[in-house]
């Protein structure tokens, strides 16, 4: 396959009866769902859309977010996917920035889409999703304006932009990650190739639970691109989450280890049968390795993990359950994020540009088709991003000389006290140690005679109790004192970002109000 509309595409000359899509009480088979995608492409041309051209959606999870994916990729557009949590002002900032000649959105967000009407002067039709409303175009009326037969494709380049993808950041303002049709269809067979599914896909399902307008979207297509089913969660609710694996046996998963967290503290989850499930992943984050073992003993040795980044779209790299074991002589995988997909070149390099050696600690670098094209508009940063054709990524690891990548830390996320470098995510996975600790977030503050101070953020789990002391003592036990926590804080939950990953710059931010800088 080419370009992402031919997914649907294909399938539906293949397998036209299967199943390939379930949301709430809405089943497709492939045959119906390209119908609906070729039947929304044809009526925006006939409504005088054209190629390169964007459309951005502000929707939560639903059959017809991959509707629209792919009906735009057979027209030749782009997708702008808007994270339903931002601010209005940060909404019409990217509206505004990609370029987007419409905006869809679902029943949720029809009111926030009136009130950034008047400030989106690029917008030329507003497009209600899921019901009609009053001066909106409604979606299912542009379905019943076109044909179901298939766009034509000839006219497309695989270089072409299908995704317009705004990373939310550390600070500043969004920058719009430009990914093409051969970005993706390069980085889908990495994790192809790499048996993520764990078996045949055809006939089976997968439960898709973070948002589509995430770079995690890769699960749907990826299942998809093998004939497979998604069945898609609204949003991310544990309870729903449960029910949904019970009742609709799909064998593939893929969450954040916040999710898989809550998930371990359900009344009863060690008595649930999950042996229909054949292979679960995470992602977003690295997961702590105390987790790591009890999500193993609930739900069995069947993770797999990758590491990956927006500008990726997002392969780096894949790890199955072969790479390690719980307790064994391979359980120091555990701490690792795998090889370096099949598709992909990786190599740790110093601040000079050389490579580092096996075990030296760098800034991991990505040489692929599936690296991005650019920042929309914004050349500058795209210069800084990717040299020689390699992304940097402005992460911090190093790889062993086995080829195993281990993860250190966000490049900006580390702390810098008395000269001496602390990774928050090691010390993390220390208090994740103890039996009391739920969530754990590991900051620099502002310190006059270090610069920064180590601090500790942790929520508790129920029913349990510790103090700052205790944990400080328990962290010096097992790592150098200049890594240990100087203080600890304890908050009911700690902020989470749209994926459910632990936001280390919400955490931050209130140290830093009134600094003339902010480490991030």
């Amino acid at each position: 396959m080419i370009y992402l509309g031919d997914i649907p595409m294909k399938n539906a000359a293949r397998f036209p009866n299967d199943e390939c899509v379930v949301f709430e009480g809405t089943r497709l088979n492939w045959k119906a769902f390209n119908d609906r995608i070729n039947r929304l492409a044809n009526g925006l041309k006939a409504k005088g859309y054209r190629q390169g051209e964007h459309v951005a959606v502000l929707l939560e999870n639903c059959h017809q977010y991959l509707e629209i994916y792919y009906a735009l990729a057979k027209l030749g557009m782009a997708t702008v996917p808007l994270n339903y949590r931002l601010s209005d002002q940060e909404l019409t900032y990217i509206v505004t920035h990609s370029d987007a000649v419409a905006l869809m959105a679902g029943g949720s967000y029809l009111d926030t889409m009136k009130r950034l009407k008047p400030d989106l002067e690029n917008i030329r039709e507003f497009i209600s999703v899921e019901a009609p409303a009053d001066d909106l175009t409604f979606y299912e009326d542009i379905l019943e304006g076109g044909a179901p037969d298939e766009p034509d494709w000839e006219r497309l380049d695989e270089n072409d932009m299908v995704i317009l993808m705004y990373t939310g950041g550390t600070t500043g303002t969004p920058k719009g990650v430009m990914l093409s049709h051969r970005n993706l269809m390069a980085a889908f067979s990495g994790i192809t190739m790499a048996g993520a599914a764990g078996g045949p896909v055809r006939g089976f399902r997968t439960l898709f639970i973070l948002p589509l307008f995430h770079i995690a979207n890769w699960q749907a297509f990826c299942f998809q691109l093998q004939g497979g089913s998604v069945v898609i969660n609204r949003r991310p609710d544990v309870n729903e989450i449960i029910r949904l694996i019970l009742e609709e046996k799909p064998v593939n998963m893929n969450l954040v280890p916040a999710i898989y967290q809550f998930m371990l503290q359900m009344p009863g989850i060690e008595k649930q049968d999950f042996s229909h499930i054949r292979s679960l992943s995470f992602a977003g984050a690295p997961m702590p390795i105390e987790v790591w073992k009890k999500c193993i003993q609930v739900f069995g040795n069947k993770f797999g993990q990758g590491y990956g980044l927006t500008e990726a779209a997002p392969t780096v790299t894949t790890m199955g359950p072969d790479d390690y074991d719980l307790d064994g002589p391979l359980s120091y995988r555990l701490k690792s994020v795998g090889r370096e997909a099949l598709n992909v070149r990786v190599r740790i390099r110093r601040e000079n540009e050389t490579e580092c050696a096996p075990g030296e600690i760098g800034e991991i670098t990505v040489f692929g088709k599936n690296v991005m094209k650019g920042y929309w508009k914004d050349p500058e940063q795209t210069r800084k991003a990717v040299r020689n054709g390699w992304l940097y990524t402005g992460d911090v690891g190093y790889m062993d000389d086995e080829g195993y990548i281990y993860l250190v830390d966000r490049k900006h996320d580390m702390i810098i006290s008395g000269g001496e470098n602390v990774y928050p995510n090691e010390v993390e996975n220390v208090l994740y140690q103890h039996p009391a600790v739920l969530e754990a977030a590991v900051i620099g503050v502002p310190d006059e005679k270090w610069g920064e101070a180590v601090k500790a953020v942790v929520s508790l789990k129920p029913d349990q109790t510790a103090t700052e002391a205790e944990l400080i003592a328990f962290v010096r036990k097992q790592i150098a004192g200049y890594k240990t926590p100087k203080s600890v804080e304890f908050m009911a939950e700690l902020p989470k970002t749209t994926v459910g990953k632990i936001s280390r710059r919400v955490v931050r931010e209130k140290y830093w109000v009134g600094k003339d800088r902010q480490i991030n």
